[in-house]
This record gives structure tokens, sequence and C-alpha cells, in this order.
């Protein structure tokens, strides 16, 4: 019990189950938003499935409406999801201002004193 107890403890399991969740149930707004945007191009050119159409007798439909939808995910997903995240994440968690990290700063001062000990100039 110990063995099965470690192996469910251990790591990012639970995170990593839970973020699988989110991500199919996150995949499902995507998809409402995309196919709710393929209306309106449906709206404004006709039909949002291109599956029909014919280049010079080569049917290139499929391609075509595959290209729209990943175009639409990826503006839905970019400017519903990663902008408005970003934003949030740094009003919330702003990141640390640039410099020299504490463990550096640290280890600098260690340097900095065993020269002075051997009589050499600090760098």
């Amino acid at each position: 019990m110990t063995g099965f107890k470690n192996f469910i403890l251990r790591g990012n399991l639970v995170e990593l189950a839970v973020a699988f969740i989110m991500a199919g149930a996150f995949a499902a707004v995507v998809t409402a938003t995309v196919g709710v945007i393929m209306d309106l191009i449906g709206k404004l050119g006709g039909v949002p499935d291109f599956s029909e159409y014919l280049w010079h007798g080569i049917s290139v439909g499929a391609w075509l409406t595959a290209v729209i939808s990943f175009l639409v995910i990826s503006a839905v997903v970019y400017f519903f999801i990663v902008t408005p995240y970003t934003k949030a994440k740094e009003l919330y968690f702003p990141s640390e201002e640039p410099g020299t990290p504490e463990d550096v700063k640290l280890l600098q001062e260690i340097r900095d004193l065993l020269a002075s000990q051997q009589g050499r100039p600090t760098p």
C-alpha cells in the first residue's frame, strides 16, 4: 500500500490529471466558438463548409475548410485565451525585476570572501 501511495503522491500526477480534464472541457468551448465564427463566415460567403469546392477539377474544399478552421481556432485561442491570461498573470503575479538572483549573489559573496582570505583582489 505504501508503494501505491508514493506513486499517487509523487510528481505532478494530480496536476496533470486536472490539466487533462480541463483541456477536454476547454476544447468544447473552443470548438463551439469556432462553430459560431464559421457560421458567421458562412453568412458572408454563403456556406461555412467548403467541402464541395472544386478548383479546376481538383477537390480542395476539405483542405480549405481545414485551413480556415485552423486559422479561426488559432485566433480564438490567442485573442480570447493567451492575451487575457498574459495580462491577468502580469497584473496579479508581476514578474520579478531583472537582477542577480539571491543564490548567485550568495555565491559571489562566498567567492569574494575566499579571494580576500587568500590575499587576491576581488573581481
